[in-house]
């Protein structure tokens, strides 16, 4: 099943705002950490995941830093397979011999 022209277009512009505004953070930290993850991740999401990860770009940027280090749990209302994406990305779990 295809999208129509116009909400193709409108999820294209979405994705190029999204990888923007990670590169775009106001920290170079975490202009690193998110516009990494974002340009590798972001052009394959979901409609609803990228909504999702619009909702973590809200976040302050030291709130996200904790999380994605481990220095502090993530808040129900801001957990998401998203950011648990991100988390993975940006520190993977060593590999087990």
């Amino acid at each position: 099943m295809t999208m129509p022209d116009g909400a193709d277009a409108e999820l294209s512009s979405l994705r190029k705002r999204l990888i923007f505004r990670s590169w775009h953070r106001g920290t170079r930290e975490m202009d690193l950490i998110m516009g990494r993850f974002a340009d590798l991740a972001v052009p394959g999401m979901k409609p609803a995941e990228l909504a999702d990860y619009a909702k973590l770009l809200e976040e302050n940027d030291p709130d996200i830093y904790d999380w994605v280090c481990g220095r502090a749990a993530v808040p129900e209302a801001s957990d998401s397979a998203v950011l648990r994406h991100l988390i993975s990305h940006s520190f993977p779990e060593p590999h087990k011999s």
